[in-house]
């Protein structure tokens, strides 16, 4: 089951959920008053292709694209985009900082218990970013609860760190990062040996620099006979229960339409992945 693979992650943020309890969380604006400011708050995490402002400062991606036709359908005004660490989206949506996300953050027990998902928009698999050539031939997860010497980058907050503890990888070998653009520069460094993230992100590095390359024949990791894949949702603070109800009918409505597939596909999603995204509702996801 996912929730027993990923003790670690739980145990963490069962002290995260107390710590947060400890203050007040701010209340979710409802969707009048919503319309009545003129506009929603939309978090990214800047990653490609899930959710990233471009170099004119336009949101892109599967998560911000959708949430574009969502929020037009729903006559939520302008949308401001606001930028953020992957590591601070949870924080930041349970303190009022944004009133929505569209990073695509995977669907999980743990973070069920913090924030709120919509049913889910995107499915993705795992992948491995190592130096140009692969000198070292890494190309699976589990290598480096193998090999002491091998070290490997993980973004923080990401679910990445759980899934190499899971397969045995110790967290001293584990280099964090904030950003994804961070990991080329400490594997060129010599920082880490590669870096673990989803298929679409090291596709995305991959592209944006020939010192580094996705791992050729890339093995999915299993965990509990189980091949590890996340489904990724919009979230929501734990109070935002009409935004998240209303977008979720409205997303349910445009998840079978041609539109909504032309996005994937174009953000680097396959044909597999669309199918996918319908496979699990939220509820079952997070109680996995």
């Amino acid at each position: 089951m996912l929730h027993d693979r990923f003790s670690v992650w739980s145990v963490r943020l069962a002290m995260i959920t107390v710590l947060l309890a400890m203050s007040s969380a701010s209340v979710a604006a409802s969707l009048d008053e919503l319309r009545e400011r003129g506009g929603i708050r939309i978090a990214v995490a800047n990653e490609v292709p899930y959710g990233y402002l471009d170099a004119e400062g336009q949101a892109r991606g599967a998560g911000p694209e959708v949430a574009q036709h969502l929020i037009d359908r729903l006559e939520l005004g302008e949308i401001e985009w606001v930028e953020t660490d992957f590591g601070e989206l949870i924080a930041g949506l349970r303190a009022g900082e944004f009133d929505m996300a569209a990073a695509e953050m995977a669907i999980l027990p743990e973070r069920c218990e913090l924030i709120l998902y919509s049913e889910p928009n995107t499915t993705y698999g795992e992948g491995l970013l190592v130096r140009a050539g692969n000198p070292l031939e890494l190309n699976a997860f589990d290598t480096f609860a193998d090999r002491n010497d091998y070290r490997v980058a993980v973004m923080a907050g990401a679910d990445q760190r759980e899934i190499l503890m899971a397969l045995g990888v110790p967290e001293v070998k584990l280099v964090t990062i904030t950003r994804n653009e961070e990991a080329i520069e400490v594997i060129v460094n010599g920082e880490a040996d590669a870096y673990a993230a989803t298929g679409l992100t090291v596709t995305a590095l991959d592209e944006a620099s020939q010192e580094v390359e996705a791992a050729m024949d890339f093995v999915d990791p299993v965990l509990d006979g189980e091949e590890v894949r996340s489904w990724g949702g919009f979230a929501f603070g734990p109070d935002a229960e009409a935004l998240r109800d209303a977008i979720n009918e409205a997303l349910l409505d445009f998840k079978p339409t041609q539109a909504w597939e032309q996005i994937l596909i174009d953000s680097g999603f396959s044909q597999e992945d669309v199918l996918n995204s319908f496979k699990y509702p939220t509820e079952r996801l997070c109680r996995r």
